[in-house]
């Protein structure tokens, strides 16, 4: 189960935006780093569902869909205006592990739930640091796995939806937020066990 093997047939609905944002000057990098600031709004705004109003789950929903649709937008701008580089990429990808990590912590915040936070995160990083380990040892960048990011923010995004009708507990003490955290925190881990066996596998044929 992973959404990144969509990219390519979601490439031909960007061309307005692409054009867009090349029309008012837009650099790629400058995407990657407005998307960045969509993830941490959506971080406060997911500590103060938690913390303050539900309503704020639903904002922050919004600000990690926008953060997922800027980070395939920023990659179709640079071969727009062809300027594609390593260093954009290694950019793109630095500031990708910064929005997961913040966005969890303010999950966790809202929660004042960080043992179960650091978890969620390690789960996610760990998944990311496989993906492209991989390619740092000969072998293909790995997307795969059971949750990639695509799919991650898809589900971080319609939880925080549901997250403010049903901001009660949902199972024992668990509300639906603490559940995606238990989510992240467990299929993150797999994910990234999944990506080594694959790699390690891959290396010893």
């Amino acid at each position: 189960m992973t959404l990144d093997k969509f990219r390519p047939y979601v490439s031909r609905f960007l061309d307005p935006f692409v054009k867009g944002f090349d029309r008012v000057g837009m650099t790629p990098n400058g995407v990657s780093v407005v998307a960045f600031g969509m993830a941490i709004l959506a971080a406060v705004a997911f500590a103060l569902g938690g913390l303050e109003d539900p309503i704020w789950y639903a904002v922050a929903a919004t600000l990690v869909f926008l953060n997922g649709w800027l980070d395939i937008i920023d990659g179709a701008l640079a071969r727009e205006q062809e300027v594609a580089s390593a260093g954009g990429d290694l950019l793109d990808h630095v500031l990708d592990r910064y929005a997961d990590i913040v966005v969890i912590a303010g999950l966790a915040a809202g929660l004042e739930d960080y043992l179960l936070g650091f978890a969620a995160v390690t789960g996610v990083v760990m998944t990311s640091y496989l993906g492209t380990q991989a390619q740092a040892v000969g072998l293909d960048r790995v997307y795969g796995g059971l949750v990639g990011r695509a799919d991650r923010l898809a589900i971080i995004g319609i939880a925080g939806f549901l997250a403010y009708p049903l901001s009660g507990p949902i199972v024992g003490d668990f509300t639906l937020v603490g559940l995606l955290l238990v989510f992240l925190a467990v299929v993150g881990h797999l994910t990234a066990l999944q990506r080594f066996y694959y790699s390690w596998i891959a290396l010893e044929r």
